[in-house]
């Protein structure tokens, strides 16, 4: 490799490392608040939060690398620009697609990282944090302790937590049961505890008053009591089976799809094949994003006054391919012949780099020629 290539490539390594660690810590900080609030509040321990943030890493890694290599290469060819070391090389006789290499090698690595996620990391910590989230959902915290918060665990059973200490006590509980058509049995107390037994989760509640309402007459019946426990263990049975979900299969399983396994998902075969085509054509274009961040600045040569006008022409680009990433993957999901529209935005990106490189390296090819009169 020419010390050129060397030289820039170390360059976008560098600020590629940078802005995916900013990316990542900006993504996964808005994801950890989420969790956070969820299963602390829940009554999980810090240990659950720290896995569920962990499982969920891979995802936000996914969403934060194409537009690092597309930050990496802004930012590394305005700068070389700006210092008119890229002027010096061209003087040498280096064309902008001879220019293009290392950031080609740059692409590369980050579509191989891309490949690595969306094939194997991402559906194995989704299937992963999918198992975690259904035993969670098993446990009473889960579903009995969120305060404040009106909770139907089960049809005609409302259930209201005022506040968990953090010893475990339940503050300013209720439970209403309306389930049998002729009386409804509401309990309300101070203080609660939910005690684990043989015979199930008990319920034990302190200082409170249940008030039974008899339907036909319209009669109400209020009972104090001191302590009172009642079985809430068939409140907080919950299937142990889980439906799996199309993000957590590999890719062959998505490329091949069986009737059945297009039943276990709920998803039809069209659209579990332009998901496995999504995933390849997510990795390429993280080769996509980097090429054009350097090819959308290459255009206009250079100026005193800087290359903010191509900064904002690379952004137009990049959502352009977006959209065309859109478009691409609804016309392959409603029919399975279409699977090659994935790959749209990856064709039209490098459509687009070739184009603007060409445009770089002949920069009168635009430009108005001058008239001669006679």
């Amino acid at each position: 490799m020419a010390r050129f290539d060397r030289y820039m490539l170390s360059q976008l390594l560098t600020l590629f490392g940078f802005f995916s660690l900013v990316l990542v810590m900006v993504y996964w900080i808005n994801r950890a608040v989420v969790l956070f609030d969820q299963l602390i509040a829940d009554g999980q321990s810090a240990v659950v939060f720290l896995e569920f943030t962990a499982l969920s890493l891979p995802s936000v890694i996914r969403l934060a690398l194409p537009l690092a290599a597309f930050a990496a290469s802004i930012y590394v060819t305005n700068r070389l620009v700006s210092d008119s070391e890229m002027v010096a090389v061209q003087a040498t006789g280096y064309s902008c697609f001879r220019l293009a290499r290392p950031v080609l090698y740059f692409g590369l690595i980050v579509a191989l990282l891309m490949t690595v996620l969306m094939h194997f990391l991402v559906p194995l910590s989704s299937a992963r944090l999918a198992e975690r989230q259904n035993d969670i959902a098993q446990t009473a915290t889960a579903r009995l302790l969120q305060e404040g918060q009106f909770l139907e665990p089960l049809d005609g059973i409302t259930v209201y937590i005022g506040e968990v200490t953090p010893a475990g006590e339940l503050r300013n509980v209720l439970l209403s049961d309306s389930r049998d058509v002729a009386r409804q049995i509401t309990y309300t107390a101070a203080q609660a505890y939910l005690v684990r037994t043989d015979d199930g989760a008990q319920l034990v509640m302190r200082n409170g008053l249940a008030q039974t309402l008899r339907t036909s007459d319209k009669q109400l019946f209020t009972t104090s009591f001191e302590d009172f426990a009642l079985n809430v263990g068939s409140l907080m049975q919950t299937s142990s089976t889980r439906r799996q979900r199309a993000g957590e299969l590999m890719t062959w399983e998505l490329l091949r799809p069986t009737p059945e396994l297009a039943e276990s998902v709920r998803q039809t075969p069209a659209r579990m094949m332009s998901d496995a085509h999504n995933r390849f054509s997510q990795s390429i274009l993280g080769a996509v994003a980097a090429l054009l961040g350097f090819a959308a600045l290459m255009v206009g040569g250079f100026t005193r006054f800087g290359l903010w006008k191509q900064v904002v022409f690379a952004i137009f680009l990049i959502i352009l391919v977006k959209a065309l990433e859109t478009a691409g993957l609804n016309a392959a999901r409603s029919n399975p012949s279409l699977w090659i529209a994935s790959y749209l935005p990856s064709v039209a990106g490098f459509a687009i780099v070739y184009v603007l490189l060409f445009m770089a390296d002949r920069p009168t090819l635009l430009k108005r020629r001058p008239q001669v009169t006679s």
